[in-house]
């Protein structure tokens, strides 16, 4: 009987050895295709800039108070206020769901 358990560690212990091994293989040939093609495939977001720097300002942007944002379609409340409701304006939202409640726990005895 020991010898059949010894037998099926012994298998275990040399599949999960040559998993090990595997898998350390795969990563140093992967590590090592990594670092020789490392120098030609520079990932970059956006391509460097070959412009001139722009001028320095010496005054912030003038500031316009008062003015429109440019909104199309024009925002609208999520609930029409009542005489707005009154003349035919629909709720973009639909009605809060009433709260739910349950009788109270009762206490074991």
């Amino acid at each position: 009987m020991t010898t059949d358990k010894q037998r099926a560690f012994r298998n275990d212990l040399l599949i999960a050895s040559v998993l090990f091994v595997s898998g350390l293989a795969i990563s140093g040939l992967s590590l090592a295709a990594i670092a020789a093609r490392q120098s030609q495939d520079v990932a970059q977001a956006t391509p460097p800039t070959q412009s001139s720097p722009p001028e320095p300002q010496t005054k912030p942007a003038e500031s316009k108070p008062g003015g429109e944002r440019p909104t199309t379609p024009p925002p609208e409340p999520a609930r029409p206020d009542p005489d707005a409701q009154k003349t035919g304006a629909q709720p973009v939202l639909p009605p809060a769901p009433a709260e739910k409640t349950a009788p109270p726990v009762q206490q074991k005895k």
